[in-house]
């Protein structure tokens, strides 16, 4: 089978885990007036893609899809340990254990998924959307820098369908928006490669700041 099919599957805003009900905290910096147009948009989007995914996120994933695809089970939970620890508000703590929970759901199910890994798998009991793409990766023969590449977009792409519900932008401005920030997704994808261990931080206090005032925002689309 053509795999760039578990590609887009995998990449997907709407399958299989339903990221498209899940904001990130970007519909709070909306309600805020942190965002308010394409440039404050643009603005947002590239300091969260050099402050925290180009330098942690997306650098956990590639150690963790490393180590799904080795075979390196224990490594594999130290890094969903780190990657668990970085999950700083409740919003974003339960938006990755609920996400993975549908992709295990999903992945549990699959003939694909080999025998020695299941069981370890499904002991997990909460295991978070990073450890569940690792696994996904792995079970659908997708190489790192394409399941990583994978979930760069499918974040992204997320990011433009909120702001086109919420703030609103047209399709038109989500799209020259997109080819904007298409050079910062390529930067972070580099940069998490070949980030240290020394050097994974996260520095957005702002986006933490902002996911928590949106666990109390009086009316929201999102779930986060």
């Amino acid at each position: 089978m053509n795999r760039v099919w578990a590609l887009l599957r995998l990449a997907s805003p709407q399958l299989p885990i339903g990221t498209y009900s899940y904001s990130q905290g970007l519909e709070s910096a909306i309600d805020r007036g942190d965002v308010c147009d394409s440039e404050s948009a643009r603005v947002w989007l590239a300091d969260q893609l050099s402050l925290n995914i180009a330098c942690f996120e997306a650098p956990l994933l590639v150690r963790m899809l490393t180590a799904a695809a080795q075979g390196e089970w224990k490594n594999l939970l130290y890094w969903e340990a780190e990657y668990t620890a970085g999950r700083e508000t409740r919003e974003f703590y339960a938006e990755s254990r609920q996400m993975g929970f549908s992709l295990a759901q999903l992945i549990s199910n699959l003939p694909e998924l080999e025998e020695s890994m299941r069981g370890q798998f499904l002991s997990i009991d909460t295991p978070s959307l990073f450890l569940a793409w690792a696994v996904a990766a792995h079970t659908w023969k997708l190489s790192m820098p394409d399941a990583l590449a994978a979930w760069l977009w499918g974040w992204l792409e997320n990011q433009l369908s909120v702001l086109m519900k919420a703030l609103p932008l047209g399709q038109q401005a989500a799209q020259c928006l997109l080819s904007q920030l298409l050079p910062n997704v390529d930067r972070a994808f580099e940069a998490a490669l070949v980030c240290p261990d020394e050097h994974l931080a996260n520095g957005t206090l702002g986006l933490s700041i902002t996911s928590m005032i949106h666990e109390t925002q009086y009316s929201r689309l999102f779930r986060s």
